[in-house]
């Protein structure tokens, strides 16, 4: 039986990373991120991995995977090494699945979303954590649903068949998850449920290569030596989930720095409703110049001081960037300015 904690030694350094899912252009908040984690990489000597997260191919565009890295580049967003992409390493995520199988820590899913969120509503059933109604059943149940399934045209999803509840992580910035639940000593203690780590669905649309992105980004941040994730707060419930997964596969622990939102005007997460919010709707000529107004707004959302001044290119920020130039609320875009 596998304990709610991690291993108490703190995780070996290595490279720290960012990873978009290109379904669409990066708006400020990410670009954002992305600075905050190249920043947090090179301020402490580590190399950086860019990656673009395409497992899942339905939601995912080449097109928008080359703006994105296009836009990155113009922040003064750079990796160490050709960018790695998620849709060429597919039998990696085949051998975690196999290796997982081999020790009877998968079982197949027969459930819709419908029936998920069914069972959510029940008096004691615990909110987003997958309830278990497959885990346990027997062969000849098994046998039943999996021939329902294929009547009506459809495959099973792959379950993790998890043996705790919780998993702890070592986390470098954030207090406390959207939840509540607080980081107590640099160490943030969350749920862990029976994750999907291979996606069912239409049997005509499924090839057998539907990883599940907990499953991805576990394999490659192990696979690119990453021991540092720097991304935004509401990924940081996340992370058990993630770090318990590498557990069971043998991967390398990270450190997790889950960092503050950009919010629009309202109060909610930054979306198109909130008016210019990526790049290349910046003022400016050309990408060059709507990125030093994107690198001239992240400056301003952060406590530099003087430092700030006459800054136009990123890499002036590392010899004075630190965790403490980083305010721990989320910003507001207004428009024009950050509050």
């Amino acid at each position: 039986m596998i304990g709610p904690e991690s291993s108490a030694a703190p995780p070996p350094p290595g490279a720290g990373r960012f990873a978009p899912s290109p379904s669409g252009d990066l708006h400020l908040g990410n670009l954002r991120t992305a600075a905050l984690a190249w920043l947090w990489a090179r301020s402490s000597g580590r190399p950086f991995v860019l990656r673009v997260d395409d497992v899942d191919a339905e939601r995912s565009s080449a097109a928008a995977a080359d703006r994105q890295l296009g836009d990155l580049a113009a922040l003064g967003v750079t990796g160490d090494g050709p960018v790695a992409r998620q849709s060429a390493t597919l039998d990696r995520y085949a051998a975690a699945v196999d290796s997982l199988a081999r020790r009877g820590l998968v079982y197949e899913c027969y459930c819709s979303r419908r029936d998920i969120r069914e069972a959510s509503r029940a008096p004691h059933a615990v909110p987003g954590r997958y309830p278990g109604t497959c885990r346990d059943l027997g062969e000849g149940e098994r046998e039943r649903r999996r021939a329902e399934l294929a009547a009506a045209g459809r495959v099973p999803a792959l379950r993790l068949r998890a043996d705790c509840d919780r998993w702890s992580v070592r986390e470098g910035f954030a207090t406390a998850d959207e939840e509540g639940r607080p980081v107590v000593d640099g160490v943030y203690r969350g749920p862990v449920d029976d994750m999907v780590v291979r996606r069912g669905g239409a049997a005509a649309q499924v090839t057998g290569r539907e990883y599940a992105y907990n499953l991805a980004v576990v394999v490659d941040d192990a696979l690119a030596g990453v021991g540092q994730v720097v991304r935004g707060r509401d990924l940081l419930s996340s992370a058990p989930r993630q770090a318990y997964l590498a557990h069971l596969l043998g991967l390398p622990e990270v450190g997790y720095v889950h960092v503050p939102l950009v919010l629009g005007p309202t109060g909610r997460r930054l979306a198109k409703r909130d008016g210019a919010v990526t790049l290349r709707e910046m003022p400016g000529r050309d990408v060059g110049e709507q990125a030093r107004e994107v690198l001239r707004w992240v400056v301003s959302t952060l406590r530099l001081g003087e430092a700030a001044e006459g800054v136009t290119r990123l890499e002036e920020l590392v010899p004075v960037f630190g965790p403490g130039c980083v305010p721990p609320e989320d910003v507001v875009w207004r428009g024009s300015a950050a509050r």
